[in-house]
């Protein structure tokens, strides 16, 4: 049996945390999707292409994972893809009631559906997209934040936005 697991998210950018994610993931899975959400409501720094390519760049040594963009719901996209594990990553109690709330939701939305949560290195606990974009917007380091790629991307994105 193949035991293949989504790994949804904006990763706007992706950090060292999301890869973290993804390497514990690979231990437990076959193969692992990374699906990148398509949200035109949010705020986001780089496009679902840009986002979709520096994913595929950062994951490109990892031969048992794929991206992939999907829109609408997890539900769906899982469905079509006949999977049925959702990975998410938690790295303090504040995300859990967010998370737990999705989960029993996926779950009330199709009784098939796992969500497997992880907790990343603690070195990476207090990691998030949002904090990087904070931390590069201002000139700050983000040495072992990001994979090199994405520390290029972001502050080439900042300086045209200046």
């Amino acid at each position: 049996m193949n035991r293949e697991a989504v790994y949804p998210g904006t990763f706007d950018p992706v950090t060292n945390g999301h890869l973290d994610i993804i390497k514990r993931a690979l231990q437990m899975f076959d193969q692992i999707t990374v699906a990148v959400v398509d949200k035109p409501g949010k705020d986001l720094l780089f496009t679902t292409q840009e986002r979709i390519k520096m994913l595929r760049k950062t994951v490109g040594n990892l031969s048992k994972v794929r991206v992939e963009r999907f829109e609408g719901l997890l539900v769906d996209y899982l469905q079509r893809r006949n999977i049925f594990v959702i990975i998410r990553g938690l790295r303090a109690v504040s995300d859990f009631e967010y998370e737990f709330q999705i989960a029993l939701m996926n779950r009330k939305l199709n009784s098939e559906i796992e969500s497997v949560f992880l907790m990343p290195s603690q070195e990476y606990t207090y990691l998030s997209s949002s904090l990087i974009k904070e931390v590069v917007k201002f000139g700050g380091r983000m040495d072992g934040l990001v994979p090199g790629i994405i520390e290029k991307a972001l502050k080439k994105k900042f300086a045209l936005t200046k």
